[in-house]
Protein backbone atom coordinates (compact mmCIF):
# COMPACT_ATOMS: atom_id res chain seq x y z
CA UNK A 1 0.00 0.00 0.00
CA UNK A 2 0.96 3.98 -1.03
CA UNK A 3 0.21 6.68 0.18
CA UNK A 4 1.21 10.00 -1.13
CA UNK A 5 3.72 12.11 0.68
CA UNK A 6 5.35 15.58 -1.25
CA UNK A 7 4.59 14.11 -4.56
CA UNK A 8 5.79 10.71 -3.82
CA UNK A 9 4.92 7.51 -2.75
CA UNK A 10 5.46 5.77 0.49
CA UNK A 11 5.69 2.42 0.58
CA UNK A 12 4.20 0.39 3.72
CA UNK A 13 2.75 -3.05 4.54
CA UNK A 14 0.27 -3.76 7.60
CA UNK A 15 -0.01 -7.25 9.19
CA UNK A 16 -2.25 -8.36 12.11
CA UNK A 17 -4.19 -7.18 14.87
CA UNK A 18 -3.01 -5.87 18.12
CA UNK A 19 -0.86 -3.27 19.77
CA UNK A 20 1.28 -1.55 16.97
CA UNK A 21 4.57 -2.20 15.67
CA UNK A 22 6.59 -0.36 13.26
CA UNK A 23 9.67 -1.74 11.53
CA UNK A 24 12.09 0.54 10.03
CA UNK A 25 14.71 -1.19 7.84
CA UNK A 26 18.23 -0.19 7.60
CA UNK A 27 20.43 1.02 4.59
CA UNK A 28 20.24 -1.09 1.44
CA UNK A 29 16.88 -2.46 2.87
CA UNK A 30 13.60 -2.10 1.96
CA UNK A 31 10.07 -3.41 4.29
CA UNK A 32 11.07 -6.92 2.98
CA UNK A 33 13.84 -7.15 5.23
CA UNK A 34 11.26 -8.47 8.14
CA UNK A 35 9.61 -11.05 6.22
CA UNK A 36 11.11 -13.86 8.22
CA UNK A 37 10.05 -12.17 11.49
CA UNK A 38 6.64 -11.34 10.38
CA UNK A 39 4.87 -14.49 10.95
CA UNK A 40 5.66 -14.70 14.46
CA UNK A 41 5.12 -10.26 14.98
CA UNK A 42 1.79 -10.31 13.78
CA UNK A 43 0.52 -13.35 15.27
CA UNK A 44 -0.40 -10.90 18.36
CA UNK A 45 0.56 -7.53 17.05
CA UNK A 46 -0.58 -5.13 14.10
CA UNK A 47 3.07 -4.67 12.74
CA UNK A 48 3.55 -1.75 9.75
CA UNK A 49 7.22 -2.24 7.95
CA UNK A 50 7.37 0.84 6.05
CA UNK A 51 10.10 1.77 3.36
CA UNK A 52 12.06 4.61 3.89
CA UNK A 53 12.56 7.34 1.63
CA UNK A 54 14.61 5.79 -1.62
CA UNK A 55 14.28 2.33 -0.63
CA UNK A 56 11.96 0.07 -1.80
CA UNK A 57 9.21 1.43 -3.39
CA UNK A 58 9.20 4.81 -1.43
CA UNK A 59 10.41 8.03 -4.20
CA UNK A 60 13.27 10.08 -3.55
CA UNK A 61 12.60 13.33 -2.39
CA UNK A 62 15.99 15.31 -3.73
CA UNK A 63 19.41 14.90 -2.74
CA UNK A 64 19.98 14.49 0.87
CA UNK A 65 17.64 12.61 2.57
CA UNK A 66 18.17 13.40 6.72
CA UNK A 67 16.80 10.76 9.22
CA UNK A 68 13.98 13.87 10.35
CA UNK A 69 12.88 13.66 6.41
CA UNK A 70 12.60 9.91 6.72
CA UNK A 71 11.16 10.42 10.22
CA UNK A 72 8.37 12.73 8.89
CA UNK A 73 7.44 10.06 5.93
CA UNK A 74 7.13 7.70 8.58
CA UNK A 75 5.00 10.35 10.89
CA UNK A 76 2.36 10.55 7.57
CA UNK A 77 2.16 6.93 7.29
CA UNK A 78 1.26 6.76 11.35
CA UNK A 79 -1.38 9.43 10.35
CA UNK A 80 -2.87 7.72 7.49
CA UNK A 81 -3.46 4.59 9.34
CA UNK A 82 -4.99 6.78 12.46
CA UNK A 83 -1.86 5.19 14.79
CA UNK A 84 -1.26 7.39 17.90
CA UNK A 85 1.26 5.24 20.08
CA UNK A 86 3.31 2.48 18.98
CA UNK A 87 6.60 0.55 19.36
CA UNK A 88 9.64 1.09 17.41
CA UNK A 89 12.16 -1.07 15.68
CA UNK A 90 14.36 -0.07 13.57
CA UNK A 91 17.70 -1.92 12.09
CA UNK A 92 20.87 0.17 11.66
CA UNK A 93 19.91 3.07 9.71
CA UNK A 94 16.49 2.69 10.73
CA UNK A 95 17.25 2.99 14.47
CA UNK A 96 18.28 6.30 13.37
CA UNK A 97 15.16 7.29 11.63
CA UNK A 98 13.03 5.69 14.69
CA UNK A 99 15.64 7.83 17.65
CA UNK A 100 14.62 11.02 15.19
CA UNK A 101 11.05 10.16 15.31
CA UNK A 102 11.18 9.70 19.53
CA UNK A 103 12.67 12.90 19.31
CA UNK A 104 10.01 14.88 17.73
CA UNK A 105 7.27 12.51 18.83
CA UNK A 106 7.82 11.28 22.42
CA UNK A 107 4.27 10.66 23.01
CA UNK A 108 4.17 8.26 20.44
CA UNK A 109 6.81 6.19 21.37
CA UNK A 110 5.31 3.10 23.87
CA UNK A 111 8.90 1.60 23.09
CA UNK A 112 11.93 1.36 21.22
CA UNK A 113 14.40 -1.23 19.94
CA UNK A 114 17.83 -0.43 18.17
CA UNK A 115 18.31 -3.52 16.13
CA UNK A 116 22.09 -3.24 15.08
CA UNK A 117 22.24 0.50 15.47
CA UNK A 118 23.79 3.55 17.88
CA UNK A 119 22.32 6.74 19.32
CA UNK A 120 25.40 8.71 18.67
CA UNK A 121 26.32 10.76 15.68
CA UNK A 122 29.00 9.89 13.04
CA UNK A 123 32.82 10.78 14.40
CA UNK A 124 34.91 12.14 11.75
CA UNK A 125 35.97 8.82 10.67
CA UNK A 126 32.96 7.69 10.07
CA UNK A 127 32.15 10.94 8.16
CA UNK A 128 34.99 10.49 5.83
CA UNK A 129 33.84 7.05 5.24
CA UNK A 130 30.68 8.29 4.16
CA UNK A 131 32.22 10.14 1.30
CA UNK A 132 34.78 7.60 -0.06
CA UNK A 133 31.31 5.44 -0.02
CA UNK A 134 29.46 8.30 -2.06
CA UNK A 135 32.68 8.48 -4.09
CA UNK A 136 32.03 4.43 -5.27
CA UNK A 137 28.73 4.40 -5.47
CA UNK A 138 28.88 6.98 -8.09
CA UNK A 139 31.26 5.79 -9.55
CA UNK A 140 30.15 1.94 -9.96
CA UNK A 141 26.40 1.64 -7.52
CA UNK A 142 26.63 -2.50 -8.27
CA UNK A 143 29.74 -3.12 -6.88
CA UNK A 144 29.64 -0.86 -4.43
CA UNK A 145 26.41 -2.55 -3.20
CA UNK A 146 28.11 -6.00 -3.70
CA UNK A 147 30.61 -5.29 -1.04
CA UNK A 148 28.85 -3.74 0.72
CA UNK A 149 26.24 -6.31 1.74
CA UNK A 150 28.87 -8.98 2.31
CA UNK A 151 30.63 -6.84 4.60
CA UNK A 152 27.51 -6.65 6.76
CA UNK A 153 27.82 -9.90 8.08
CA UNK A 154 30.45 -11.79 10.30
CA UNK A 155 33.38 -13.19 8.01
CA UNK A 156 32.25 -16.69 9.08
CA UNK A 157 29.00 -16.51 8.13
CA UNK A 158 29.51 -15.18 4.45
CA UNK A 159 29.59 -18.80 3.62
CA UNK A 160 26.97 -19.91 5.65
CA UNK A 161 24.24 -17.57 5.11
CA UNK A 162 25.43 -17.42 0.99
CA UNK A 163 21.71 -17.45 -0.23
CA UNK A 164 20.52 -14.73 2.16
CA UNK A 165 23.32 -12.58 1.42
CA UNK A 166 22.50 -12.70 -2.30
CA UNK A 167 18.86 -12.38 -1.78
CA UNK A 168 19.59 -9.34 0.15
CA UNK A 169 22.35 -7.82 -2.66
CA UNK A 170 19.30 -8.80 -5.48
CA UNK A 171 17.09 -6.57 -2.99
CA UNK A 172 19.84 -3.90 -2.60
CA UNK A 173 20.77 -3.47 -6.01
CA UNK A 174 16.73 -2.22 -6.28
CA UNK A 175 18.08 0.94 -4.56
CA UNK A 176 18.30 3.27 -7.22
CA UNK A 177 21.61 5.69 -7.01
CA UNK A 178 19.99 8.38 -5.79
CA UNK A 179 18.62 6.89 -2.91
CA UNK A 180 21.74 5.66 -2.00
CA UNK A 181 23.71 8.32 -2.29
CA UNK A 182 20.76 10.79 -0.02
CA UNK A 183 21.09 8.06 2.42
CA UNK A 184 24.50 8.06 2.70
CA UNK A 185 24.41 12.04 2.91
CA UNK A 186 21.82 12.13 5.43
CA UNK A 187 23.89 9.66 7.87
CA UNK A 188 26.44 11.45 7.62
CA UNK A 189 25.12 14.65 9.04
CA UNK A 190 22.73 13.23 11.36
CA UNK A 191 22.37 14.51 15.12
CA UNK A 192 23.32 12.67 18.29
CA UNK A 193 20.57 11.53 19.96
CA UNK A 194 22.23 9.69 23.12
CA UNK A 195 20.35 11.68 25.70
CA UNK A 196 17.07 10.11 24.53
CA UNK A 197 18.74 6.62 25.68
CA UNK A 198 18.98 8.60 29.14
CA UNK A 199 16.09 10.42 29.89
CA UNK A 200 13.04 9.32 27.48
CA UNK A 201 10.21 7.71 29.71
CA UNK A 202 9.72 4.92 27.30
CA UNK A 203 11.17 1.44 28.00
CA UNK A 204 14.02 1.01 25.55
CA UNK A 205 16.27 -1.94 24.02
CA UNK A 206 19.62 -2.02 22.10
CA UNK A 207 20.13 -5.82 20.40
CA UNK A 208 24.09 -5.62 19.60
CA UNK A 209 26.23 -8.11 17.83
CA UNK A 210 29.62 -9.13 19.44
CA UNK A 211 30.96 -8.90 16.09
CA UNK A 212 29.11 -6.36 14.44
CA UNK A 213 31.52 -5.36 11.65
CA UNK A 214 30.20 -1.82 11.19
CA UNK A 215 29.38 -0.44 15.04
CA UNK A 216 31.83 -1.68 17.86
CA UNK A 217 30.43 -3.15 20.54
CA UNK A 218 32.54 -1.42 23.45
CA UNK A 219 31.36 1.69 21.96
CA UNK A 220 27.58 0.65 21.93
CA UNK A 221 27.70 -0.81 25.32
CA UNK A 222 29.34 2.91 26.94
CA UNK A 223 26.56 5.08 25.39
CA UNK A 224 23.80 2.51 27.80
CA UNK A 225 26.13 3.52 31.17
CA UNK A 226 23.54 4.54 33.61
CA UNK A 227 20.87 4.06 31.58
CA UNK A 228 17.47 1.52 32.10
CA UNK A 229 17.94 0.29 28.47
CA UNK A 230 17.88 -3.21 28.16
CA UNK A 231 20.98 -4.76 26.16
CA UNK A 232 20.60 -8.22 24.81
CA UNK A 233 23.94 -9.07 22.81
CA UNK A 234 23.91 -11.73 19.86
CA UNK A 235 27.45 -13.11 18.86
CA UNK A 236 27.27 -12.79 15.28
CA UNK A 237 27.46 -9.27 12.65
CA UNK A 238 25.09 -6.40 11.99
CA UNK A 239 22.33 -8.39 9.95
CA UNK A 240 21.06 -10.05 13.51
CA UNK A 241 17.88 -11.02 12.05
CA UNK A 242 19.64 -13.53 9.80
CA UNK A 243 22.46 -14.42 11.46
CA UNK A 244 20.64 -14.48 14.76
CA UNK A 245 17.39 -14.96 13.91
CA UNK A 246 15.94 -17.01 16.64
CA UNK A 247 17.43 -14.51 19.19
CA UNK A 248 16.36 -11.61 17.85
CA UNK A 249 12.74 -12.41 17.79
CA UNK A 250 13.00 -14.16 21.26
CA UNK A 251 14.32 -10.61 22.75
CA UNK A 252 11.73 -8.75 20.93
CA UNK A 253 8.81 -11.04 21.85
CA UNK A 254 9.97 -10.65 25.73
CA UNK A 255 10.87 -6.63 24.75
CA UNK A 256 6.76 -6.73 23.78
CA UNK A 257 5.81 -8.77 27.18
CA UNK A 258 7.87 -6.40 29.32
Amino acid sequence: MTINHKGIPVFYTEEGKGPVLVLLHGFLENSGMWKGLMPDLSDKNRVIAIDLLGHGQTGCLGYVHTMEMMAEAVEEVLKHLKVRKSVFIGHSMGGYVALAFAEKNPDAVKGLVLLNSTARADDETRKQNRDRAIAAVKQNHRNFIRMAVSNLFRPKNRKIFREEINAVKAEALKTPLQGIVAALEGMKIREDREVLLHFSPYKKMMILGKKDPVLNFDVLMDQVKGTDVAIFEVSDGHMSHIENKKEVLYAICWFLKK
